[in-house]
């Protein structure tokens, strides 16, 4: 068995899938029409065919139930967060800094599924060491191996 990718029910799919490929910036892979693909390997649904599919009531589907994100990575979380402003999300948050160091945002989308974006852990390595922290700071502040954080810095050294 292979695992394929998750999925979102929607409300409206042209305007979720707007939302994907215009704010957020994902790609389309396959339009089904009730069913979107993007290249990220996450799926959105439209909520009356899914209903059918299942067999259920539009009561069975959940809204803003907490229980999952789509989670998404990006160096430029600061521009995004202003973006996405603009575009009246609901944010759970603003942009905060996580024990481990990464910052992140988390919002809603249009049929108010989590969506997270954080920094990559390469960007939380580079910017620890930008403030003055050793390797084995940075490990203990991110519980990364001192392999990983010692090869990013190294990467960096050589551009």
């Amino acid at each position: 068995m292979k695992f394929i990718c998750p999925l979102i029910v929607v409300k409206d799919v042209e305007q979720s899938k707007n939302f994907y490929e215009n704010v957020l910036k994902q790609k389309v892979k396959f339009d089904f029409g009730e069913n979107v693909l993007f290249e990220g390997d996450f799926a959105i649904h439209l909520a009356s065919h899914y209903q059918k599919l299942l067999g259920c009531d539009s009561k069975q589907i959940l809204n803003k139930s907490n229980n999952f994100e789509l989670y998404f990575e990006a160096d430029n979380l600061e521009e995004i967060y202003t973006k996405l402003k603009g575009e009246h999300v609901e944010f759970i948050h603003k942009v905060l800094e996580q024990p481990w160091g990464q910052k992140v945002i988390r919002f809603y989308d249009l049929d108010a599924h989590i969506i997270e974006i954080g920094e990559p852990m390469q960007t939380v390595v580079l910017r620890l060491a930008n403030t003055g922290l050793c390797v084995n700071e940075i490990c203990t502040k991110t519980s990364m191996p001192a392999h990983f954080v010692e090869s990013i810095l190294n990467a960096a050294k050589q551009t």
